[in-house]
């Protein structure tokens, strides 16, 4: 994108993202403000003290067990819900799905995504939607910020010859077709960092994947399949992220709500529990939980994240490997990002130093995972403030012994074996230092 058309397209946001987010969602602007001011002065002080200073009870329950749940219960976080959930590893396991169950709704299409880019593969999926909603209702909510940034950038492999890309997702979303399209506004710069598709109020797919070249074929990453129960939770999720972008904004709650039927049992499913961040809101869930599991871990605390730069986390992780659990840490060789590349190398010399075994996944990876014994997370949560206290985010949760063992067998124990194992020698930087200070605060 040219110079000239690239800081327009960023004016225009950063437009929404202040006046017409004020003018809209007045009180999530006001609750953002504060709620970024006082995590980004806590990250700074937490970030400078040698010592843990969460004052959070060491839960005695295993991760895993019933009694850890029922801890996380006491703890206020969501209630578990029933479904199940199936490993949809790297683009095309993730783009197939999506094709079936696009091709396969009958009633409704919703999809809420961070980026949408404009690259080949976002324009094919334009012309999916739009091809559908000449059949079936379709709605789409992109993050403004997220997806006009990523614009910016090209994917690594080259565009097919003659192609164009979009200056506007939204017009080519609504180009010859029904879909109905709103932007995700950025009141403080503050995204909406959801990967969310819901067909029919019967399936779902969540996790960390955008709709882009880069998670089609050049990233590995993951995403959930979701039926059952709980997909009905997961359907008024989207349900309020977009009567919150409407025009109304904060005022739409005075309105009636559509109703959301919510999927019946089948047998076979299993609870698991819908964590999300959001600052206005007060929710830290991802990270309340996350915290718990690992500092009640006995056996392992195995993680797979491209940014780690929560203190909190980090000390958790070599609490953990001090006391004799196994900690494995999994990131990409070359980050999308050189800031984080420099920042985890940061954190890979403080968590080595602890016994924490780091590994170098040889490409990009992007996937957000973590197994504390037999409890795990997955979504679009990374491990840094932003994901962990700003950003809204969500993630799922599940002590399902099957379905932990899956994330397990198709993730963490081919990604251990396909890594290179970090030593110290590795993470010797001169400018890890500066870049994990600027991380504390993204």
């Amino acid at each position: 994108m040219p110079p000239a058309a690239a800081t327009a397209m960023l004016g225009r946001t950063a437009f929404r993202a202040t006046a017409v987010a004020t003018l809209r969602q007045p009180v999530t602007s006001t609750k953002t403000g504060f709620a970024l001011w006082w995590h980004r002065s806590r990250e700074i002080m937490v970030g400078n003290v040698p010592v843990s200073m969460s004052l959070a009870e060491v839960p005695n329950e295993q991760p895993g067990s019933e009694a850890f749940e029922r801890f996380l219960d006491q703890e206020g976080l969501p209630k578990r819900e029933l479904g199940s959930i199936r490993c949809l590893v790297d683009g095309p396991e993730f783009f197939s799905e999506f094709d079936r169950q696009l091709a396969a709704a009958n009633k409704s299409v919703d999809v809420q995504i961070y980026i949408f880019d404009n690259d080949d593969i976002g324009v094919r999926y334009a012309r999916k939607l739009a091809a559908k909603s000449k059949h079936v209702p379709v709605r789409v909510i992109f993050d403004d910020l997220g997806t006009n940034t990523a614009m910016i950038s090209p994917p690594l492999t080259p565009a097919p010859k003659g192609f164009v890309p979009p200056d506007d997702m939204k017009d080519c979303l609504q180009q010859d077709s029904e879909v109905e399209v709103r932007r995700t506004l950025n009141p403080w710069l503050v995204a909406d960092h959801t990967k969310l598709m819901v067909f029919d109020n019967k399936t779902a797919i969540l996790g960390g994947m955008n709709i882009g070249r880069e998670y089609y074929s050049e990233w590995h990453d993951l995403m959930l399949k979701v039926e059952g129960p709980v997909v009905g939770s997961l359907a008024r999720e989207i349900q309020s992220a977009w009567r919150k972008s409407g025009p109304w904004g904060d005022y739409s709650g005075f309105f009636p709500r559509r109703t959301i039927q919510w999927p019946e049992a089948k047998g076979g499913e299993t609870l698991m529990r819908l964590l999300r961040t959001d600052a206005a809101a007060g929710r830290s869930e991802v990270l309340k939980a996350a915290i718990a599991a690992m500092r009640a871990s006995r056996e392992r605390i195995w993680i797979e994240n491209p940014y780690f730069a929560s203190d909190d986390l980090v000390r958790a992780a070599q609490e953990a490997a001090r006391r004799g659990v196994d900690v494995r840490v999994v990131f990409p060789a070359e980050n999308d990002s050189s800031l984080m590349e420099a920042s985890n190398l940061a954190t890979a010399r403080e968590l080595i130093a602890a016994g924490v075994k780091v590994y170098h996944y040889p490409r990009m990876t992007h996937l957000k995972a973590m197994i504390c014994d037999g409890w795990a997370t997955v979504g679009s949560a990374n491990f840094d403030i932003l994901s962990m206290r700003i950003n809204r985010e969500l993630n799922l949760a599940f002590s399902d012994e099957r379905s932990v063992k899956d994330l397990a067998d198709s993730i963490f124990l081919p990604d251990f074996r396909r890594s290179k194992r970090v030593r110290m020698k590795d993470t010797e930087s001169s400018v890890a230092p500066f870049a994990e200070l600027i991380a504390d605060q993204l």
